[in-house]
């Protein structure tokens, strides 16, 4: 009798905490808390970075951007759903009132200002003399590639309106490191640079450099080359494959790994952000 007793009362507790433990996982899964967890940025959500203007101009007038568009991707599960009032001054207060006692959401905020903190300039300036050189851009996040077999565009593409290699001046986006100058097969002569948050900044398809090497400390607004049409081959400095533009990428790094971000919504952010400088005619 004493033995059944143990038994039923063993079986009871291992229930409850089964019972216990699913109540828990239900409120999570329902207050979104899943979403967060070590490996967020690497979800496919997350590198979309689904945002849009309303949320942009308010995350500009805050003192930590990256933190708070970070909060408004955690609390719309990226971009799926809408957030009442976005632009009532106390709402990002409020979204970190609810997720900054979650475990993992210093690194998760770590990452997200790393992408938007550190940005000062749109890659292309303004011209101060009287050229005419416009851009365009559209959120090409994962469209389909085929050089080299298929595979999805992790950046975004600055068209040239002027279709002119050498024309249009590159500058950097952020301060930063260089840490990679040279030829990729796909992405022509490219440039890499860390910022001081820890993204990489990439910039690819480039006619020509300034005179930067690899380990130099570059300034926000420093003037990165010019832009081009060079990649999709193994030859060094071949060019015409494609029209001129320049493709942005960005990345951050999670556990040695290269995760790509859309740069989509970054350049927008920046997009009013422009160094003037005079153009060749």
């Amino acid at each position: 009798m004493k033995r059944r007793k143990l038994h039923n009362y063993i079986l009871i507790n291992l229930l409850l905490c089964l019972f216990l433990s699913i109540g828990i996982h239900k409120l999570q899964e329902t207050g979104g808390f899943l979403r967060l967890n070590e490996n967020t940025i690497t979800k496919d959500a997350f590198r979309r970075q689904k945002l849009n203007e309303e949320i942009l101009s308010c995350a500009r007038d805050t003192k930590d951007p990256g933190k708070n568009l970070g909060l408004y991707l955690l609390e719309t599960n990226f971009g799926g759903k809408t957030l009442k009032n976005p632009i009532d001054p106390g709402i990002f207060q409020r979204l970190e009132n609810k997720w900054a006692r979650r475990e993992y959401f210093d690194d998760y905020t770590a990452q997200c200002r790393s992408i938007w903190n550190d940005l000062v300039y749109f890659p292309v300036p303004e011209p101060s003399n009287n050229v005419s050189a416009g851009v365009s851009y559209v959120d090409s996040w994962m469209f389909e590639r085929n050089y080299g077999g298929k595979r999805g565009h992790e950046g975004t593409d600055i068209m040239a309106n002027k279709n002119q290699r050498g024309f249009y001046p590159i500058v950097s986006m952020t301060d930063g490191v260089v840490r990679h100058k040279g030829w990729l097969e796909q992405g022509g002569w490219r440039l890499g640079i860390v910022s001081p948050g820890g993204a990489y900044f990439y910039y690819a398809h480039m006619d020509s450099y300034a005179d930067i090497e690899v380990g130099d400390t570059i300034k926000a607004g420093d003037l990165l080359g010019y832009m081009g049409d060079t990649g999709y081959s193994t030859v060094e400095g071949t060019t015409g494959n494609f029209p001129v533009h320049l493709h942005v990428g960005i990345y951050l790094f999670h556990k040695e790994e290269e995760v790509s971000v859309n740069p989509y919504w970054a350049l927008r952010y920046i997009e009013n952000q422009k160094i003037k400088c005079a153009y060749s005619q």
